[in-house]
């Protein structure tokens, strides 16, 4: 595998770590970041949207200090995967089940980098989305872990009904690649100010995903088209209309949590057979980066699941 690059100046994960290109079915090459000690097993880290590697580099050292190797990966249009030629900074894809294939590149890559099995996998927010598709269609993946995984968005019926009319009429009519309105409520954490942020009650954590930004600007990523939005829709529908995978599976979910929908989370959880939601009090969306404490919790809980 051709190495990629690896910015370890604003990463925190353990020795080792790095990046290589994987190449996907349709021909897009993705950047997938390897920390590959271990000797219990493999954590797959799926990302959410404007999301990249390095961010996972805290939850990587978190896990290598319990026994467990862990990969991440840039989806196509986000960190230093390709992106939409028309705007760099747009978050944009045409339709879900393409990261389905960059899900199957993740995995070859990670087979190719012999990481220790058995493999796991974690979805945060709309990797939580990418990685529920993954499971009823893999059958590597041993167990599986979430992030408020984004499995509704908290719309109003009239906001509902707007987002599903202007992104499909958008899609439609060739605008896709627009960005849709009202995406500045999840503004990148370098354009916006820690207080009255929706991501995380950390300050240091708020303040270390802003220098990754600050210092490798080409990893930042703006709003989502409305091509997103529309894909995305129907992805959430379509799943939600599913039984659940046949797959142990535990969730974090905070009280505070304002950017995917909490209801969503609470049903899907509760038509899973073999599943436990635990509710982080007073954490945001990034449960994975709250504070020091909260986060040591956090990932002896994922130990303990894993270990099962």
């Amino acid at each position: 595998m051709q190495a990629a690059p690896y910015h370890d100046d604003v990463a925190a994960g353990p020795p080792g770590g790095h990046a290589v290109w994987a190449d996907t079915s349709d021909g897009v090459r993705l950047r997938v970041g390897l920390w590959p000690e271990g000797t219990r097993g493999s954590l797959l880290m799926y990302p959410g949207r404007t999301e990249y590697i390095e961010k996972y580099s805290d939850a990587a050292r978190e896990l290598a200090s319990r026994g467990y190797a862990s990969a991440a990966i840039d989806w196509r249009g986000q960190g230093l995967s390709p992106r939409s030629p028309r705007d760099p900074h747009l978050g944009h894809v045409n339709d879900f089940r393409d990261f389905q294939r960059d899900v199957d590149a993740f995995h070859a890559a990670c087979k190719g980098a012999d990481l220790p099995r058995p493999w796991h996998v974690l979805g945060h927010s709309m990797g939580g989305l990418i990685a529920l598709r993954a499971l009823h269609r893999r059958t590597d993946i041993g167990r599986a872990v979430f992030s408020a995984p984004m499995w509704g968005l908290p719309l109003t019926p009239h906001r509902r009904f707007m987002a599903w009319g202007l992104s499909w009429v958008g899609s439609t009519v060739g605008l896709g690649q627009r960005l849709a309105p009202g995406a500045g409520k999840v503004a990148d954490p370098a354009a916006a100010p820690f207080d009255g942020n929706l991501l995380t009650t950390d300050r240091e954590m708020f303040a270390w995903m802003k220098r990754q930004i600050v210092t490798h600007p080409e990893l930042a990523l703006g709003g989502p088209s409305l091509g997103w939005v529309w894909a995305a829709l129907r992805e959430m529908h379509g799943l939600a209309r599913d039984a659940a995978p046949q797959v142990s599976c535990l969730a974090f979910l905070g009280t505070d949590e304002d950017i995917v929908s909490a209801d969503a989370i609470h049903v899907r959880m509760g038509s899973w057979k073999d599943a436990t939601l635990e509710m982080v009090e007073g954490a945001r969306h990034e449960v994975l980066m709250e504070s020091e404490a909260t986060r040591a919790r956090i990932f002896d809980r994922i130990a303990a699941h894993l270990d099962q």
